[in-house]
């Protein structure tokens, strides 16, 4: 059986060595020591997974996130000593999927790994139920491109906004509570803060808001969560 491939991105060689360590009994271990060395190898071969470390000298990790999600949907697992809520959510707003701090626990880093390739699959692979173009009022979601647009203007959102959207739009009539939809959309339930959750959907509801939706679609159940809201209901 082929192992899946992962990239690990970080200036310190006693780092990736430690993670390579950790992870190549199970996956196909490829290093960058650089941002630019990362972006290099980006364009020279396809991996499943890319573990990015946030402090580095040359570009930082959200700068090199931020580069990889102009031309891939690649999985990115952030790696930083810093713990801070702002930095998480400033590297969950440039496109990463999941956040670890240093220094981690290699059995969580592992099920982290296996819950984001395995959810970047299942997204990849072809599902009848959930195929084709979602249009409501002007907003149309394009379940094929992984794509929104409002009016028929592209809307940018990160890979996790757009799961976040699709989910709901998909269910109109479930009320998802934050476990839920740490369950559904990182596939570790329990581990990330629900402030993930909250910084999502505040993200995701600024960016409706800048463009001229004419709708809020996401309404706030109090005490309990989540849910899509119709054109209709928001009057």
């Amino acid at each position: 059986m082929k192992k899946e491939k992962i990239l690990v991105v970080d200036d310190e060689w006693n780092m990736r060595q430690l993670l390579n360590i950790q992870l190549s009994s199970r996956f196909d271990i490829k290093e960058a020591g650089s941002g630019i060395e990362a972006l290099d190898v980006l364009k020279k071969e396809m991996v499943d997974l890319v573990i990015l470390d946030l402090m580095m000298p040359d570009l930082d990790g959200w700068q090199v996130c931020k580069k990889i999600r102009e031309t891939s949907q690649v999985p990115i697992l952030m790696l930083t000593a810093r713990g801070d809520v702002k930095d998480k959510v400033q590297g969950f707003t440039v496109g990463a999927d999941d956040y670890l701090v240093k220094p981690f626990n290699p059995e969580e880093l592992l099920a982290r790994s296996k819950a984001l390739i395995r959810r970047s699959t299942l997204s990849s692979e072809s599902n009848p139920q959930s195929e084709g173009i979602i249009e409501i009022s002007e907003l149309k979601i394009d379940q094929n491109q992984r794509q929104v647009f409002i009016k028929n203007d592209l809307l940018e959102v990160t890979p996790k906004e757009f799961d976040l959207i699709q989910l709901l739009v998909l269910n109109p009539r479930i009320t998802f509570t934050r476990d839920m939809l740490l369950d559904h959309i990182w596939g570790i339930h329990g581990v990330l803060d629900i402030r993930t959750v909250d910084s999502h959907v505040k993200n995701v509801r600024e960016k409706f808001r800048k463009n001229n939706l004419s709708f809020n679609p996401i309404k706030t159940v109090w005490g309990r969560g989540y849910k899509f809201q119709a054109p209709e209901e928001a009057q």
